[in-house]
């Protein structure tokens, strides 16, 4: 299917005036590796992203019972993504940070491998691209946020190689685990200790670049749909 895709961009190009064919080509390749690189994510990750900054905006306001939906459609979601193709193997001394988001001064990272799942992306432009540029970019964030890659993959059809994409993945384990505890704390009113438990589970995302994503993380296509509630 990779291969049949590759080809359709080539051959659309076939007709193409000798002078701008390598121009042209080189665009669409870009835009075809911005769709691909979309498809890395997982929906269920994506969703239990979402669902767990949720909870932690509701639990820093002091409230507890909102909460709770939020933090159950967290489990729900990250224990479907951890049954997906998205899922992968790694330990996190190899997964090479992307340099828009390196560790924190002092991390140490694990040498022993663990599951990650990919819960959100990024696109970054440079500070001299063209405001139309700009705003394509920041709706393609704002639309990745929500889970719609596809939208966020159209609207960066006027970027193309002007952008960077990175990508957010998280342990498994231990956002499972993580998230399991601020559900505990949350049950028992305590929501500054379960808001404490879900910022663990944001300073353990490690951001990869694009390159490492086509490499090391599993394609989803348009196999994976979002588990509902």
């Amino acid at each position: 299917m990779r291969l049949i895709a590759s080809l359709a961009v080539v051959t659309g190009l076939v007709a193409a005036p000798l002078g701008a064919h390598a121009a042209s080509l080189h665009t669409d390749w870009e835009k075809y590796k911005a769709t691909r690189a979309f498809n890395h994510l997982s929906a269920d990750g994506q969703r239990a992203m979402a669902d767990i900054l949720n909870a932690k905006q509701i639990l820093d306001a002091g409230q507890t019972d909102a909460a709770i939906p939020a933090l159950y459609d967290a489990t729900k979601r990250l224990t479907a993504a951890g049954k997906a193709n998205g899922k992968f193997m790694a330990a996190e001394n190899s997964l090479q940070p992307a340099p828009q988001h390196p560790a924190p001064s002092g991390h140490v990272a694990g040498t022993t491998p663990v599951a990650w799942v990919p819960v959100g992306g990024e696109v970054i432009g440079s500070e001299t691209l063209a405001p139309e540029k700009k705003a394509a970019i920041s709706t393609a964030n704002d639309q990745l946020k929500a889970g719609k890659t596809q939208q966020a993959a159209q609207t960066l059809q006027v970027v193309a190689e002007d952008a960077d994409f990175i990508m957010a993945i998280a342990p498994l384990d231990q956002t499972l685990g993580a998230v399991n505890r601020a559900t505990v704390f949350t049950e028992a009113r305590h929501p500054q200790d379960a808001s404490a438990a879900l910022q663990q589970v944001l300073d353990s995302l490690v951001f990869v670049s694009e390159d490492f994503a086509e490499t090391a993380i599993p394609d989803q296509g348009q196999k994976q749909a979002p588990t509902g509630k």
